[in-house]
């Protein structure tokens, strides 16, 4: 039998990714939560031989403000919804380094990580988004160049690529693969999942997507080598967000533990692909349930590990295992 691949990707951005969504004072426990859950995850990706990808915004690795303002692409994005770009104005906010401001520095955390063997991957330098009005191509590459930049000079070639809400299309992959990148995270394969602006997305789809996260809905997500090497560019396909955990909804989370290992258990009988993924920051509240039910999922995937030979890949190592047997 084929083997099948387990893949783990974590959009790791704090406080620049969250600039539209809400104010700093309504997400601030999310934020300072997330100083606990990387040393958790780590744990729990070593205790169960997980091999992820933490795709990470650029803005993070700075040790200082005046080293990221050295730093920032000569291009930004030109959004006409500027309360999206996080160059108008939010700069006021940010401290001097990691020890003021926890908020808009992660070198620590960054440098954990890498020391943990665990990929660090690239999430764009200003938690870029492709599909909104107002920005160009030649600005993404210039963002792009920017997060590769900083990231050489901490050590690390960016090889794996998480568009930030999702949001991309074929003009965007060209300038990833022209730039050196070699995998990327698509989405699922289904109307629910198409990449849309922030205004072109429904409430509808909003609450199918959640109804789908409990119920086998739009299906199992996992993936065939053939689907994923299409072309140069790896397409490491999602097939689950992992959404947190919520008191109000927890007397479902056994329908939403089985959605994914149920799915799970398809990749590795059919030698399929399955490519789970979150934001740190999603488990920053309520940390002690949301580890406890991520571990749940990796006790399954020990499980598969041993009688099906499933095997844990981060997307880099996955790109390299496909293009060898291309």
């Amino acid at each position: 039998m084929k083997q099948g691949n387990f893949v783990i990707s974590l959009d790791f951005e704090i406080h620049w990714g969250v600039w539209d969504v809400v104010k700093l004072d309504n997400y601030r426990d999310n934020l300072l939560g997330v100083r606990t859950v990387i040393p958790g995850l780590l744990h729990l990706f070593a205790k169960h031989g997980i091999h992820a990808t933490f795709a990470t915004v650029g803005f993070l690795f700075f040790e200082s403000k005046e080293e990221m303002m050295e730093g920032l692409p000569p291009h930004k994005p030109g959004y006409t919804n500027k309360l999206i770009s996080p160059y108008e104005g939010h700069f006021d906010e940010v401290g001097n380094n990691e020890t003021d401001d926890v908020f808009h520095f992660a070198p620590s955390l960054i440098k954990m990580i890498k020391q943990s063997g665990q990929e660090i991957g690239c999430q764009t330098f200003s938690h870029y988004y492709c599909l909104e009005a107002g920005q160009t191509i030649e600005d993404f590459r210039d963002d792009l160049r920017a997060t590769k930049r900083i990231a050489a000079k901490r050590g690390i070639e960016m090889k794996s690529f998480v568009f930030p809400r999702n949001q991309y299309n074929e003009a965007y992959l060209n300038v990833c693969k022209e730039e050196g990148i070699s995998s990327f995270r698509g989405n699922e394969n289904s109307w629910l999942y198409t990449a849309k602006s922030t205004e072109s997305e429904t409430l509808f789809r909003r609450a199918v997507r959640l109804a789908d996260a409990y119920i086998n809905l739009s299906g199992h997500h996992c993936h065939e080598a053939t689907y994923m090497m299409n072309n140069e560019l790896c397409n490491i396909t999602a097939s689950r967000f992992l959404r947190p955990y919520s008191k109000r909804l927890a007397f479902m989370d056994w329908l939403r533990l089985k959605r994914i290992t149920h799915s799970m258990t398809y990749a590795a009988t059919h030698g399929l692909t399955y490519h789970l993924w979150w934001h740190p920051h999603n488990f920053g509240v309520n940390i002690k349930e949301n580890l406890a039910f991520l571990e749940r999922i990796l006790y399954h995937y020990e499980a598969l590990n041993k009688k099906y030979g499933f095997r844990s890949v981060s997307m880099q190592q996955l790109a390299d295992i496909l293009k060898q047997e291309s």
